[in-house]
């Protein structure tokens, strides 16, 4: 069976983590950099490409060391490729880098406006829990706009009970997935651009209608219906992004596990001095050092 996920959306993606991986200077203007570039390789590449990014983003490398710049690069990336995706649907988005307190990313439909924010999350982390998800955060951050969307990886939401649903759903916060999102982006350049933008509306529309629940079956299912119920033409991309969802698990893996191995085998090939040394900067000392030695009296007791 021919696979959705190609080889080379697999080199597209390890592309991608070391060129965020490479990137230095000031974060705004990296923000800035990382935007421009995906947006030139999603024109020369069309929308194959940014249905390669979307199924294969949700996941943030191992390599990138936790609270990291490439970690807060990697989140531009994905609030790029969020804003890219509201555009091939065809509605105006941005990316908003310069201010706090805000969501990331704003979209304008015909009918209809919206503040959205990407997450994405390390596979070998296990503990989530609901402020992971800013569905709370998203509700204050709507600042006017009657709608908000979180986008994750369909495979790091709970399945039963959670929450964030019931939070979703009594704030008005759509709980949306890149899986999701992609078949939205299919459906807009395959059958119509204002078909898949009324969809997208309906979707916002549907999760304040729904009855407030912690479950993730009730939550799911009123989406889907909306989904699937909106065209027959939309079942066969439905089924395309169902394996294209279990296909990004497995490449997600076999990445995370391939990183892992290789640290594990440097590791253990580390003289016992080297092994020592590699500790130390792990543990951050060296910096914490030089944190406290930059502390001094900042003269606001001799204000008078």
């Amino acid at each position: 069976m021919t696979k959705i996920i190609s080889a080379e959306a697999i080199t597209r993606r390890n592309i991608w983590v070391d060129k965020i991986d490479n990137i230095s200077g000031n974060f705004a203007s990296n923000s800035e950099i990382i935007e421009k570039e995906l947006g030139k390789e999603l024109s020369q590449n069309g929308i194959s490409s940014l249905l390669d990014h979307l199924r294969l983003c949700g996941n943030i490398p191992e390599s990138y060391h936790h609270d990291s710049s490439e970690e807060k690069q990697y989140s531009k990336y994905t609030d790029a490729l969020l804003a890219f995706a509201y555009k091939s649907i065809g509605l105006k988005s941005l990316v908003i880098t310069e201010r706090a307190d805000v969501a990331d990313v704003e979209g304008f439909g015909k009918d209809f406006s919206f503040v959205a924010d990407a997450k994405a999350f390390r596979l070998s982390r296990t503990a989530k829990n609901q402020k992971d998800f800013k569905v709370q955060a998203m509700d204050r951050w709507k600042h006017g706009k009657p709608y908000a969307m979180v986008v994750c990886p369909i495979y790091q939401l709970p399945s039963r009970n959670s929450q964030i649903y019931q939070q979703a759903i009594t704030r008005n916060v759509c709980v949306f997935t890149y899986s999701h999102l992609s078949l939205l982006v299919r459906y807009a350049n395959e059958v119509s651009q204002s078909k898949a933008e009324n969809l997208l509306f309906d979707i916002f529309k549907t999760v304040p209608a729904l009855n407030p629940s912690k479950s993730a079956v009730d939550y799911w299912l009123g989406v889907n219906k909306t989904i699937l119920g909106s065209s027959k033409s939309i079942f066969e991309l439905w089924q395309d992004e169902k394996i294209a969802a279990t296909e990004s698990i497995e490449i997600a893996k076999v990445e995370a596990l391939k990183y892992l191995s290789s640290e594990r085998e440097k590791i253990m090939r580390m003289s016992h001095e080297e092994a020592l040394k590699e500790l130390v900067k792990a543990s951050k000392i060296e910096s914490k050092i030089e944190i406290i030695k930059r502390i001094s009296d900042n003269g606001l007791f001799g204000v008078k």
